[in-house]
């Protein structure tokens, strides 16, 4: 039974990190339909970030990763994305695929290969149901859970994140309404980013931090929400615990060598029971 809580315990605190690059990523599908590749580099980049106040202060590093990531997200929309708004969508994917590899030759130019970790702002241990559980674990579940019921406050109960949520609906609506779908293009890829940079913030005190951690968040980030439904943030929530307890239980029960490919081989399963995945709307075509 502790084995089993246990399991449990690891894949939910995997999951939520998942969970959380998983719904940036859906938020800026749902709204821009883009497909964010660069958001595990954004990840990648706070986590860093978060490395230059290591012995300081762990939380003056998370916020300035989230400032600066949101900032660096407002600015690859203006840089990138902006000038590429009619395009096709597989100009966008290039687009988003070579920006990811630009920010990881980055890291690797301004940060060396060498990996880099941060001490946890949390010490010790706690039992839960005969799991045994570090704080720091704890608090990702907690900040993640956190930040999933402000996320969907701000987009339901503010202005703002009603336009965002509109402009997702139709783009031609938005205008119609008066509203600028540019403007909400800026802001929403700003709030990705700057939950990506969280994302990486909460990852860099458990694992270790190097460039190329960018590309296997951002894998599981893209299965998650293809497993939950194209756009769907709460969704994407419970597929990155679903697709962290996969790797759990897979890499204790199973093999270790084939921790990645647990969650490819859910995705294929649940896809040829639901095609739309477990949360997407079902279409009528004529």
């Amino acid at each position: 039974m502790d084995q089993l809580t246990q399991q449990i315990a690891n894949g939910i605190m995997a999951g939520s990190i998942y969970g959380l690059l998983a719904m940036s990523l859906a938020l800026v599908v749902g709204v821009l339909d883009i497909p964010q590749f660069a958001f595990g580099a954004h990840a990648m980049l706070g986590a860093y970030v978060v490395t230059l106040f290591d012995g300081q202060s762990y939380w003056l590093g998370v916020v300035e990763a989230i400032i600066v990531m949101a900032g660096v997200g407002a600015l690859v929309q203006a840089a990138v994305f902006d000038p590429l708004r009619n395009a096709e969508s597989a100009t966008l994917f290039i687009a988003a695929f070579g920006l990811m590899m630009v920010l990881q030759g980055l890291a690797l130019v301004v940060f060396g290969p060498d990996n880099r970790s941060v001490a946890p702002p949390l010490r010790g241990t706690v039992h839960i149901l005969g799991a045994l559980v570090t704080m720091q674990r704890v608090l990702v579940i907690v900040v993640t859970l956190v930040v999933v019921a402000l996320l969907n406050l701000f987009l339901r109960r503010t202005a703002l994140g009603r336009s965002i949520r509109a402009a997702g609906q139709s783009t031609t609506g938005a205008l119609v309404v008066g509203l600028s779908p540019r403007r909400i293009a800026f802001v929403t890829m700003a709030i990705g980013s700057a939950l990506a940079a969280l994302a990486g913030a909460l990852i860099a005190p458990i694992s270790d931090v190097y460039p190329a951690m960018s590309e296997s968040l951002i894998i599981k980030a893209f299965i998650i929400i293809v497993l939950a439904g194209m756009g769907s943030l709460n969704g994407a929530l419970i597929g990155g615990c679903i697709v962290g307890l996969t790797e759990s239980f897979g890499s204790a029960w199973l093999s270790l060598d084939f921790k990645d490919a647990y969650p490819l081989v859910l995705l294929v399963l649940i896809l040829m029971i639901r095609p739309r995945g477990m949360f997407g709307k079902t279409v009528r075509r004529a």
